[in-house]
């Protein structure tokens, strides 16, 4: 368990990260959901947010704080996903109007 308040929002935050994808992820097969979906749209939203914020609370906690916990260290590396996926998003939009 995390020593600290900040590791404890970390560790928070990352399960909600979680929780958010496995819920965009059921609710587009559930409910037949197409790509576009504002619905999808605002959960993948709160997701990506939820996974920055993780990963910033997590990176603060580890520097500052001194915070080893198993659960900070996920948090961060769930956030650096996270990051990764909003570079990988972008990229693509970029490559995309470049092509127009």
């Amino acid at each position: 368990m995390p020593r600290t308040k900040l590791g404890r929002w970390a560790g928070a935050l990352a399960a909600l990260f979680i929780v958010l994808l496995l819920v965009a992820l059921n609710e587009s097969k559930w409910l037949g959901l197409k790509i576009g979906d504002y619905r999808l749209i605002l959960l993948g939203i709160s997701m990506m947010l939820s996974g920055i914020a993780a990963f910033v609370t997590g990176i603060i906690s580890i520097v500052k704080f001194k915070e080893r916990s198993p659960i900070v260290i996920l948090a961060v590396v769930l956030g650096f996903i996270a990051v990764l996926i909003i570079i990988m998003e972008v990229g693509e939009a970029l490559a995309e109007s470049a092509q127009l």
